[in-house]
């Protein structure tokens, strides 16, 4: 089932860490779009997807999930 889910992210500085998330979160299984805004410090996540993933990919890749 598609959902859409708005992930709140600490720790971006530039649009390197912009598409450090985009890779990370896109490479998640079932992310079907990801788009980070870096002034408003979150991501829209479109897909099937388990949060859980979203955030543990977030994380990974060195951002705080807020």
């Amino acid at each position: 089932m598609e959902k859409k889910e708005m992930i709140k992210i600490e720790g971006m500085s530039c649009n390197h860490c912009v598409a450090s998330i985009e890779r990370a979160v896109s490479a998640v299984p079932g992310v079907t779009a990801v788009s980070v805004d870096l002034k408003k410090k979150q991501a829209a996540v479109s897909g099937d997807f388990d949060l859980d993933a979203i955030r543990d990919a977030v994380v990974a890749a060195g951002y705080t999930v807020g």
